[in-house]
């Protein structure tokens, strides 16, 4: 397979059985090309995630040039060329123009960079899914590349299904861990335990606002299994 050419599967017309997986973005280079809306809720997410950006536009979209003056992004107000990926653990391509697309697929291919290229599937080594956080709870929600649109539309559903009471309840049960495998070194006893506590009224109580009985609720089952 040449440099420029698309996945296979993808050029094949086959479905791809993505992976998902979370990266790590923390401190790590990622680049995007192209400076339009769909750039800039790129920018967003890879600043959220920590990452150290680098955004290639002749045309940046203004919040774009305001993360620029605030120094969170490093901005190239010009067109990308080809060395731009240099560094970079992952890049976006968001170009108007498809041939860039294709330019930008040639380096990240030698460069070994991971690239997704928005709205062009077979350039994409991965894919990004629409994602819903309540604190450390992530849920992510991919159609493939096939309904991006209808990834979102599921997302809001969780979204309203899985309020800050979940953010709340993760928190306890993360302060718990060290305790539970202490007081359980069996796994199949320990993942029983870690069920209790999930399937327990303390999740209802953090959602009625009651943190304090959410607490007593853990600690009785906790007790319990001494």
């Amino acid at each position: 397979m040449s440099a420029g050419s698309p996945r296979p599967g993808a050029a094949a017309g086959r479905t791809a059985r993505w992976y998902p997986v979370s990266l790590d973005l923390a401190g790590r280079e990622a680049v995007v090309v192209g400076g339009g809306a769909a750039a800039e809720q790129k920018v967003l997410a890879l600043l959220d995630a920590g990452a150290r950006v680098t955004v290639i536009s002749p045309r940046p979209t203004p919040r774009l040039r305001e993360l620029a003056a605030q120094a969170r992004i490093r901005l190239l107000r010009r067109s990308y060329a080809r060395g731009d990926l240099r560094g970079a653990f992952l890049a976006i391509a968001a170009p108007e123009d498809r041939a860039v697309t294709r330019a930008v697929w040639e380096e990240a291919e030698e460069g070994r960079v991971l690239l997704n290229a928005v709205d062009d599937l077979p350039h994409c080594h991965f894919i990004a899914p629409a994602v819903h956080r309540q604190g450390d709870l992530t849920v992510a929600v991919s159609t493939g590349g096939k309904s991006p649109a209808l990834g979102v539309r599921v997302r809001n559903r969780l979204r309203a299904l899985l309020g800050p009471e979940y953010a709340a309840f993760l928190e306890l049960l993360g302060e718990l861990r060290a305790e539970v495998a202490a007081r359980e070194p069996d796994p199949a006893r320990r993942a029983a335990l870690w069920y209790r506590l999930v399937d327990s009224e303390a999740l209802e109580r953090l959602r009625r606002g009651d943190a304090d009985g959410a607490r007593r609720c853990l600690a009785s089952l906790l007790e319990a299994a001494r």
